[in-house]
């Protein structure tokens, strides 16, 4: 009997969709735990000690922590629908574009909390990030790998996705714009076209009045 897959998450994390959209390309069923970020359950404190964060992927009674180490768990634990090349360069480059996104889309989160020149620094860092995978990261290729969704493209998916209702929500002007990043523009519609995340995205308009509830909270505490 396979074991079971369970997914500890709360909604409408970018890191959780990660992992979502890996086990949606996988085919892999899974039970998702809704967690309360504000009173963490025991569970979330058992099987991440350490960190204490979403997601956490359970298989069986083994947990897995980061969303992009979860998504690269799922690609070797079942190898249908490869999200990493077979090529060693190749699969090499992925990483790369994993890494950077890990380490420079942290500037999208940073933008939510921003205010005046930190939101001036922040909003530099973000257009510096995307103008790196403009002209690096995509060439004429469809998606990062080449025809078909791979890890790049999900790590990616969750930072320009959460961009374009981010700038909306801080409304500080649009910093994603069409003319100035074509190819970017491009890859996010056919990422979002897709058809296992077309039906796995969150809806634009709801996460728009989520996050100026959590920025209005946020300016009232401060």
């Amino acid at each position: 009997m396979a074991e079971r897959v369970k997914l500890l998450g709360a909604l409408p994390s970018p890191f959780v969709y990660r992992v979502i959209w890996a086990l949606k390309l996988k085919a892999i069923p899974y039970e998702f735990i809704e967690e309360d970020l504000t009173n963490k359950s025991p569970l979330l404190l058992k099987y991440n000690p350490v960190h204490k964060k979403i997601p956490v992927l359970l298989h069986g009674d083994k947990p897995v922590c980061e969303s992009m180490i979860i998504v690269e768990y799922i690609d070797e634990m079942w190898p249908q629908n490869p999200l990493l090349p077979n090529d060693p360069s190749e699969r090499a480059l992925a990483r790369f574009w994993v890494k950077f996104a890990e380490d420079k889309g942290s500037s999208v989160w940073r933008l939510f909390r921003a205010k005046g020149e930190e939101l001036e620094k922040t909003t530099k860092e973000t257009l510096e990030m995307l103008q790196n995978v403009e002209e690096h990261g995509l060439g004429e290729k469809k998606f990062f790998g080449g025809d078909s969704i791979g890890m790049a493209d999900i790590a990616f998916g969750s930072v320009v996705y959460w961009l374009e209702v981010i700038e909306e929500v801080v409304g500080e002007g649009v910093i994603f714009e069409a003319h100035k990043f074509p190819r970017l523009h491009a890859w996010i519609q056919n990422f979002k076209q897709a058809p296992v995340i077309k039906e796995n995205l969150p809806d634009r308009d709801w996460m728009v009045t989520f996050f100026k509830r959590r920025r209005e909270a946020m300016a009232a505490s401060a």
